[in-house]
């Protein structure tokens, strides 16, 4: 199921990257060749049904992603195998070393 989904999202955002790069930006674009040769739509109809498509493309594409994060499989046994291995871990020594000192009994005799 997994990779269903993920073939369509892909699919969706190569249609979303195309109907981007056609529609008509500030200074013109691909829209604008296309409106000059085919006048049955015309401009206005043009613009709207990219803009459209963009909007149903980018939310389809938001719900096909959370589909793909919903059908992700988990696998249960990597956490207690984690789990497993920090238990394993050799814990560090807590004691504090020991230092050499002076016995006790040349101190009270020096005095």
């Amino acid at each position: 199921m997994y990779q269903v989904v993920s073939v369509l999202v892909i699919i969706v955002s190569v249609l979303l990257t195309l109907i981007v790069l056609v529609q008509d930006s500030k200074g013109g674009g691909l829209a604008s060749n296309f409106s000059a040769s085919n006048q049955v739509m015309g401009v206005r109809k043009t613009t709207d049904f990219l803009g459209k498509a963009t909007w149903y493309l980018a939310g389809g594409l938001l719900v096909l992603s959370f589909v793909a994060v919903m059908v992700l499989e988990r696998p249960e046994a990597s956490s207690n195998a984690l789990d497993d291995k920090l238990e394993q871990i050799a814990q560090p020594e807590t004691a504090v070393p020991n230092f050499p000192s002076a016995p006790a009994e040349e101190t009270a005799t020096e005095e």
